[in-house]
């Protein structure tokens, strides 16, 4: 179904792109600073993006739709709006839980690679690790081995991701419980959904856990395609590498302290500030926390984003789930107390563009509540779900025959003499 719906769309999605080229294909959409040119890019439209846009006023929107408009959806629901640009209905939604379900037991040979690795290996080294091993049951490649037409690229691509997106709750969770300790792995339960069956397998078992993981693993899934990890996903899967690959590539940096971790050192400056004060501040005492610790150089975690200008839609959909099912916890209410002080501390110090909560804020505070304390692994739980986005980017771009991305580079000597 998800694949005969997608072929009835992209043909107008070829022509609409194919208007737009001729009729603007001319114009410019940005120009680009030297600023710009040594500062990662920031800020330069170069990229073609159809799955989510990032406003600075309202946070991410999806195919259309501001994100808190649809948070109740199921993971595997968003990710068809992802691919589609509509939202599924009964029939879609378990045409796709049913594709997913059918690839969710993980190949044996995943865990004799994984059990090869040294004890103490980083939980994100064993996620791209498996990732790549399962390059070896590619149909894209094999498909591109036998000359498949460039057109029907995006169909094996699909095929990839589906696999692959099955197959990472498993994955996941196994990695989990064998990193720390946790005993043997838990196979896949029946009838769950996708984020329920991902909470069952790490052994974290009542609804309000299951829930969390459904809301998790819907709000991290795109933003965009030009964070580190869809771009670097994009441009390997430009070059026709497999999405296992690319996948594995985008989620490397993931891994980076600048992008999938903000998360684990956000909860680390809660707990900081728990130690500091043996439970949860006051609001002038924790005011004064802050005061302190800008004075002293330092940034408060969590508070400021690269795009947007006002409150990560992602914090609020965590806060609210937070207030709804966490009572009398010191450690949200930090988290709480945070967001009605830090943003005008970081007014009034002036030197914050955005003194709003992104979405790292918050999230960790949830998963230590219930139990999930191995910072390390939370960069994990981000790649699940960011994987449906960098799969839906791919394939989009595979059906619009999206060329290999070879963006120009210059050298100083060149702006000096040209600048």
């Amino acid at each position: 179904m998800l694949q005969k719906v997608l072929s009835e769309k992209i043909s107008h999605w070829q022509d609409e792109i194919h208007t737009v080229l001729e009729q603007a294909g001319e114009k410019k959409i940005s120009d680009v600073s030297v600023n710009q040119a040594y500062g990662g890019m920031r800020g330069i439209k170069g990229l073609i993006c159809e799955t989510s846009a990032v406003s600075a006023d309202k946070g991410l929107i999806i195919r259309g739709y501001p994100l808190l408009e649809i948070t109740q959806l199921l993971p595997e629901e968003v990710f068809y709006l992802l691919l589609t640009g509509d939202l599924p209905d009964q029939a879609a939604k378990e045409d796709i839980q049913n594709q997913l379900n059918a690839h969710n037991n993980v190949p044996e040979y995943v865990w004799n690679v994984l059990s090869s690795l040294p004890d103490d290996s980083h939980p994100m080294t064993m996620l791209t690790i498996a990732i790549q091993s399962m390059q070896v049951d590619s149909e894209f490649v094999k498909k591109y081995d036998k000359g498949v037409p460039k057109k029907d690229y995006w169909k094996w691509t699909l095929d990839d991701g589906i696999r692959l997106i099955g197959a990472l709750p498993g994955i996941a969770a196994g990695i989990y419980r064998m990193r720390f300790n946790k005993g043997e792995r838990i196979e896949p339960g029946n009838n769950l959904d996708w984020a329920g069956n991902y909470a069952h397998m790490l052994g974290f078992e009542g609804d309000d856990f299951k829930k969390l993981m459904r809301l998790y693993l819907m709000l991290h899934c795109d933003h965009e395609g030009g964070n580190v990890s869809a771009f670097s996903s994009l441009t390997v899967s430009s070059a026709l590498s497999s999405p296992f690959l690319s996948v594995a590539a985008g989620l490397n940096g993931l891994a980076g302290p600048l992008h999938g971790l903000a998360n684990q050192e956000c909860l680390k400056f809660v707990l900081e500030v728990h130690d500091y004060f043996n439970g949860a501040p006051d609001k002038q005492e924790l005011e004064k926390f802050c005061w302190d610790r800008l004075q002293n150089g330092r940034v408060i975690p969590g508070y400021g984003h690269a795009v947007l200008r006002c409150p990560d839609p992602r914090f609020t959909a965590f806060l609210s789930f937070g207030k709804k099912h966490i009572i009398n916890d010191n450690i949200f209410s930090i988290v709480e107390k945070l967001y009605e002080v830090a943003p005008n501390v970081l007014k009034e110090h002036g030197k914050a563009k955005n003194p709003w909560p992104n979405v790292d804020a918050a999230s960790g505070s949830l998963l230590y509540f219930y139990g999930l304390k191995e910072f390390n692994y939370y960069t994990v739980l981000f790649s699940i779900s960011r994987t449906m986005g960098i799969i839906s980017q791919m394939v989009i771009n595979r059906a619009m025959g999206i060329p290999i991305m070879r963006p120009k580079s210059i050298t100083t000597e060149w702006v000096k003499k040209n600048t």
